[in-house]
């Protein structure tokens, strides 16, 4: 192959790694992604079946990157596909799996398809799968989504807007809305009203897109012997006619800690706390670990043990980026006040879906606030107030 660009690609079709030319196509990689410590003279201009040894020195790999992943790989000979996609199947970070995806390129491999899932075109497709492909490998390589400027956010709104209309015909409307000033969300739930109808449970569902093949559920509504107040002798899964005499309701869900010791945990900081007070998940961030959902004392935390589905026609297109857009299997979510709706001046599902008035969500900052007035006149209290953790979401009764 000549040292020349092969400008003879037909142009209905993406060009090929070779056709670009290895070095160029993974200069550009680099770039975009931040991989600064790879020297841009070392890559080949064409695929070459390099030793494992090098391309760890010339990648900047770390030394032990096959150990820890518990793979044996020689130094002295190239690796083969599977074993680079073994790698990229552990856990490592976005820049070292571009740098195991640029190996796979010199290598001859083209994308990895673990790490990609054929992103890529290759051979003949259509228009429509090709943009899909080059959709999805930007979105794969985008960055944390505190780190994105706003042009990057839009860039990624808009990718994740088409590539949903490419799937199902429909457009959602995705939202970035961040956290307005003087605003620090709370939520309050009379005990002494909850008839355990769960129609809480139906709107949270239908609003945040939860799936729907699993009890996935953000809200929990608790049936309780009356005579005291304990969660160990409650009944969550309940199936006869409510309200059921000698019991009362009591829901829990995420409490938005103003010191959430999830956040603390997460080891790649796919979950803080916004200004407004709303714990959220970078769901694209997010790795799976369930530390988070170890470390809440109050099973705020769900993990999806497989691909969610929601029927096409019940998903709703109104959403958030860090709330009811569709999640991906091996993820980790929650109940997010509804942050889709609450910044846009709404009340969330769960407070509007409520027959009987048992909930109630505002501004804690707003002297003038209904929830201000309960916490000013109602005798409240709060789950595990000695954890510290500082919930914001109280219980109380008429």
């Amino acid at each position: 192959m000549s040292g020349t660009r092969d400008d003879s690609v037909p142009r209905n079709r993406l060009p090929s790694a070779r056709e670009i030319g290895v070095d160029d196509l993974v200069r550009r990689m680099f770039a975009t992604y931040g991989v600064e410590d790879v020297p841009a003279e070392r890559i080949p201009r064409e695929p070459t079946a390099l030793p494992w040894g090098e391309l760890k020195q010339t990648f900047a790999l770390p030394a032990d990157i096959e150990e820890r992943a518990g793979i044996e790989i020689r130094d002295d000979v190239p690796p083969d596909r599977s074993r680079l996609e073994l790698l990229l199947s552990r856990e490592v970070d976005r820049r070292t799996a571009v740098k195991l995806l640029a190996i796979g390129l010199v290598l001859g491999f083209g994308f990895l398809q673990t790490a990609c899932r054929a992103l890529l075109p290759v051979g003949a497709r259509s228009d429509e799968e090709r943009e899909k492909a080059k959709l999805s490998l930007e979105e794969y390589f985008k960055r944390h989504y505190r780190l994105m400027t706003d042009e990057e956010k839009r860039a990624t709104i808009e990718r994740l807007e088409r590539l949903y209309e490419l799937e199902t015909g429909k457009r959602p409307h995705i939202s970035t809305q961040g956290p307005h000033e003087g605003v620090l969300y709370g939520y309050a739930f009379n005990i002494s009203k909850c008839r355990g109808y769960l129609e809480c449970i139906r709107g949270c569902i239908e609003e945040n897109n939860l799936d729907r093949g699993t009890d996935m559920r953000y809200i929990r509504i608790h049936e309780i012997p009356a005579g005291g107040f304990s969660l160990a002798r409650a009944n969550d899964s309940f199936y006869h006619e409510v309200p059921a005499e000698g019991h009362m309701y009591v829901g829990t869900q995420c409490y938005h800690c103003e010191n959430p010791p999830c956040v603390e945990v997460c080891p790649v900081q796919a979950t803080w706390k916004e200004p407004d007070g709303i714990v959220v998940v970078d769901y694209d961030w997010c790795i799976g670990c369930r530390y988070c959902q170890a470390a809440c004392p109050y099973d705020g935390r769900r993990f999806n043990w497989r691909t969610p589905h929601v029927p096409v026609e019940e998903i709703n297109l109104n959403q958030h980026y860090l709330g009811n857009r569709l999640r991906r299997k091996g993820v980790m979510e929650k109940c997010t006040f509804c942050i889709q709706r609450v910044r846009q001046g709404r009340l969330p599902a769960c407070v509007e879906a409520c027959p009987t008035g048992a909930r109630v969500f505002g501004n804690l900052l707003d002297p003038n606030s209904e929830i201000r007035w309960i916490l000013e006149n109602k005798k409240v209290f709060r789950l595990k107030e000695d954890l510290g953790t500082e919930p914001k979401f109280w219980y109380y009764m008429d």
